[in-house]
C-alpha cells in the first residue's frame, strides 16, 4: 500500500529529510513539496533534486499577492520550467486573513493560472472565505486547465467541482469531530479526482492533532477520507495514489 501527500510545506518542518524517511517508512512513497512565493518555490525544487520521490510546486500565496510584479512572474515563469516542478500554485484568493488587498489577489490569481497555461501545468488552488468568487474566476478564465482544489473547503460547491472536472484534496481537518461537511463532500467527490494531503506543518489529523505535521501522516487523512465511502485503507490509498499520479505526470514507482 503506497500513498501520496499532494501538498505539504517541507521548507516549514524542523528536519525535511528525516520527514521524508518517515513517510518512505509509514508508505508515503511521493511528497509534492509546495510553493507559496520565490524563496520557497526554489526551496521546494531544491528539495525535489534532493530527495527522490519529492516533485515541487512554484507560486505565490495570496497573502503576498501584493508583492507580485513582472520580475517575480518572471522567475516563477523560470522555475516552472523545472523538470521536476509538476504545477503553478498554490494561489488563490484568501478573504480571511486579507493580507493582501483583495484586488490584488483577483490579479495574481490570474497571472498564476495564465502561467500554468503557458506552463501546460495543472493549478493547484488556495480558497478561504472565498469560494463563489474563486469558482466565478475560474470558471471564467480556468475552464481549459486541470484544476486542484487544495484543502478542500467547498462543500456547497462539491456538485460544480465535479463538474468541471475539478480535483479535490482533502487535508487533515477532514478527520476533525466537527468536520461532518467536510466528509459528506469526501464521500461525494468524483472517485476519478480525490487526493489526500497533509498540508504539512498544519492541520494534523486525528489522532495527531495539535502537533506539527507531517507527510507521513497523510495515512490518517486516506483512513477517513475512504471510510466516508465504505473503502479500506489499501483502496482509498490505491485510488488516491493513482489520481495524484495522474494529475502530477507521475509514473509508478516515482
Amino acid at each position: 500500500m503506497t500513498l501520496i501527500d499532494s501538498h505539504c510545506h517541507l521548507e516549514m518542518l524542523r528536519d525535511p529529510g528525516w520527514a521524508i524517511e518517515q513517510a518512505r517508512e509509514a508508505g508515503v512513497e511521493t511528497v509534492v513539496s509546495i510553493g507559496i512565493d520565490a524563496a520557497s518555490s526554489r526551496l521546494a525544487i531544491g528539495f525535489a533534486e534532493h530527495f527522490e520521490g519529492v516533485y515541487a510546486t512554484v507560486g505565490l500565496h495570496p497573502h503576498d499577492a501584493g508583492t507580485l510584479d513582472d520580475a517575480l512572474l518572471g522567475e516563477l515563469e523560470e522555475l516552472a520550467a523545472h523538470p521536476r516542478v509538476v504545477a503553478v500554485g498554490e494561489c488563490g484568493l484568501d478573504f480571511y486573513r486579507d493580507l493582501s488587498p483583495r484586488d490584488a489577489q483577483r490579479r495574481a490569481f490570474s497571472a498564476q493560472i495564465n502561467l500554468a497555461r503557458r506552463a501546460g501545468l495543472p493549478l493547484v488552488v488556495h480558497v478561504r472565505e472565498a469560494g463563489a468568487e474563486v469558482m466565478a474566476q475560474l470558471a471564467d478564465e480556468a475552464g481549459d486547465l486541470t484544476v486542484v482544489m487544495h484543502c478542500f473547503s467547498l462543500p456547497q460547491y462539491v456538485d460544480e467541482c465535479n463538474a468541471r472536472g475539478y480535483y479535490a484534496s482533502f487535508a487533515g481537518n477532514v478527520t476533525y469531530k466537527n468536520a461532518g461537511d467536510l466528509r459528506t463532500a469526501a464521500a461525494r467527490v468524483r472517485e476519478d479526482r480525490l487526493m489526500v494531503e497533509t498540508d504539512a506543518p498544519f492541520l494534523s489529523p486525528v489522532p495527531n492533532r495539535g502537533n506539527s505535521n507531517v507527510p507521513a501522516w497523510v495515512v490518517h487523512t486516506a483512513a477517513t477520507v475512504g471510510e466516508t465511502r465504505g473503502w479500506d485503507a489499501a483502496r482509498a490509498a490505491a485510488v488516491t495514489t493513482a489520481n495524484a499520479r495522474r494529475v502530477f505526470g507521475l509514473s509508478n514507482g516515482t
